[in-house]
């Protein structure tokens, strides 16, 4: 089926117009994913806020309970015992100057970077290259920190970072289209409550105007916002 083909059948049954319940957009979205390969489910949240202005600024990280159906790879900067401690917490690349040089000729071959607080003006010197694809270690979203350990095996396991873009919008991959209905809802949840919480103080009126899931290569389907939240379990 070609791939044209196969966008207009993923969009048979869907309302673009409509609003949908959580659980019900992650089925009908998994039933549309139809490609060669597991697709990711994405999440689009629109927000009212205007990054442009400090107090207005969204970012942060969230462990996804299910995790995030990727592996990533990590590079840490560290000397001495911590350096030590990320190679036995399974980082893929660990380095001080060595690691900058390799960065600076352009080998990016990782996907989320790490460093301990004493490295970051060696890592400073990287801001060009690791700014623009939004992988300059933080200490807000826990990448610049003394627990190595713990930051590599959150970034292994299912940690996902968000910072909202120019237009108010935060997006990241929350799963696969493998995963079970149950699973993605979990996930879509954990994320949605993250970014809620990491609501800036310069944010007036409402904070969470649209959002809309979807999978690699299949049509979007707004979300009802009231059903983002965990049904209260209280009798």
């Amino acid at each position: 089926m070609s791939t044209g083909k196969r966008i207009n059948k993923a969009r048979e049954g869907v309302d673009p117009a409509k609003s949908y319940g959580l659980e019900e957009a992650v089925k009908l979205v998994k039933e549309r994913a139809k490609a060669k390969f597991d697709e990711t489910i994405e999440i689009a949240m629109n927000l009212g806020v205007d990054p442009r202005h400090a107090d207005q600024m969204v970012r942060g990280v969230v462990n996804l309970p299910n995790g995030t159906g990727r592996t990533l790879r990590v590079a840490v900067f560290a000397r001495g015992p911590k350096a030590d401690e990320a190679k036995a917490a399974g980082a893929d690349l660990v380095g001080a100057e060595d690691l900058v040089e390799i960065v600076q000729k352009g080998e990016i071959n990782f996907d989320r970077c790490i460093a301990t607080p004493d490295l970051m003006p060696l890592v400073g010197r990287l801001g060009k290259v690791l700014g623009p694809r939004g992988m300059m270690p933080n200490p807000k979203v826990g990448t610049v920190t003394m627990d190595v350990k713990g930051a590599v095996a959150g970034a292994k396991g299912g940690s996902v970072e968000f910072r909202v873009e120019k237009a108010g919008i935060v997006q990241a991959g929350v799963g696969k289209a493998s995963f079970s209905a149950e699973k993605l809802v979990e996930n879509i949840r954990a994320f949605a409550d993250a970014v809620q919480k990491a609501k800036p103080a310069g944010s007036k009126g409402t904070y969470i105007n649209r959002v809309a899931v979807s999978s690699t290569m299949g049509p979007g389907l707004k979300i009802d916002t009231a059903t983002l939240a965990a049904p209260s379990t209280a009798a």
